[in-house]
């Protein structure tokens, strides 16, 4: 349907007139005319009828009219929402990211508050899995989403802010809590909480690449919807999990968090965001986080490797990774492939 003829129509049905709704939309009255005619065809059924005082909708043309209107205002909002985007301006900026990272994202929104005031930030806290499926939806526009990041360069931007230390979880009763330090080889004989790949895409197979690295395959448990399902079964079934360093700022009853001292062993911090002309406001958002994400491990003694380099955004190369992960079925306590 010509969303053209739509306009005209509710101009029409406004002003009472086709005569003076002409007049408006810059056309001859019989062009008008035309277009009702075929907008009346189209439906099945006359909209418009005449009156002593111009012309007035029918019922039709009224449940045309209640239908049609809400549409037209949504359509032009969505509208100048993309020119805006197609010149690098907004003056919104939707931000998926982990809740456990909240961290980094204040000061980098205290940043954008300063230097973009007009700025309306809304922020979504979401796993790696739920920030993927919203940036293919355009229900967000910038993802701070872990590793995750790297198996999404053929569909968005993406850039690694940083890699950072790693942690082992574990119950504050567990034989390995009373190291300081540990290293992969001293969690050969452990049960690993895995994390299914709808919510940590290529979590698992991480662990199993530094496992590897220790010389030994690991055995997960089921995997983990949730943070708190982790942090749980490291409880219930004396399991061990690993994470990025920034975790252990947080406070879990019974966890311990303790260094992984394998130099190989890191978690990486990706972005992503929407493809095209970058606006303004999220280029100043991603100079920020990247700012802060830097100070922020620095100030834990993490010394990040930043892997942050400004360019034309319109030219990041590629990753050489798969975003299509291997679907695994729930695994009980048997060792990875």
């Amino acid at each position: 349907m010509n969303t053209d003829h739509l306009r005209a129509f509710s101009l029409i049905v406004e002003l009472g007139s086709l005569n003076r709704a002409a007049q408006q939309l810059r056309v001859s009255q019989s062009t008008l005319t035309r277009q009702m005619q075929a907008l009346e065809q189209e439906l099945g059924g006359r909209l418009l009828e005449r009156t002593p005082g111009g012309v007035a909708p029918t019922a039709a043309g009224h449940a045309l009219l209640d239908g049609a209107r809400p549409v037209l205002e949504r359509l032009d909002a969505v509208l100048q929402n993309v020119r805006g985007l197609v010149r690098g301006k907004s003056t919104t900026l939707a931000v998926g990211y982990l809740g456990s990272a909240g961290d980094f994202i204040n000061p980098a929104l205290a940043a954008l508050r300063a230097s973009h005031p007009e700025v309306k930030v809304k922020l979504h806290d979401l796993s790696p899995g739920e920030q993927i499926t919203a940036l293919r939806r355009a229900e967000i526009d910038f993802a701070l989403i872990g590793q995750a990041g790297a198996f999404l360069s053929h569909e968005f931007h993406t850039r690694k802010l940083a890699a950072l230390p790693v942690v082992v979880a574990l119950s504050a009763t567990h034989p390995l809590a009373r190291q300081d330090t540990l290293a992969m080889a001293d969690l050969r004989r452990e049960l690993f909480v895995g994390a299914s790949d709808r919510d940590m895409p290529g979590y698992d197979r991480w662990v199993a690449r530094l496992c590897r690295g220790a010389k030994f395959a690991p055995k997960f448990l089921d995997g983990a919807d949730s943070l708190a399902q982790s942090m749980s079964l490291l409880l219930t079934e004396e399991a061990v999990a690993l994470h990025p360093a920034y975790l252990a700022d947080a406070r879990f009853p019974g966890v311990v968090f303790r260094p992984l001292r394998d130099k190989n062993a890191q978690w990486d911090m990706y972005v992503a965001w929407q493809r095209g002309r970058a606006p303004a406001p999220l280029l100043a958002f991603l100079d920020s986080l990247t700012q802060s994400v830097a100070e922020c491990a620095i100030r834990n003694g993490d010394a990040p490797a930043i892997g942050w380099t400004k360019h034309p955004f319109d030219e990041i190369p590629p990753l050489s990774e798969s975003s299509h992960l291997a679907k695994r079925p729930p695994l009980k306590a048997t060792p990875s492939k």
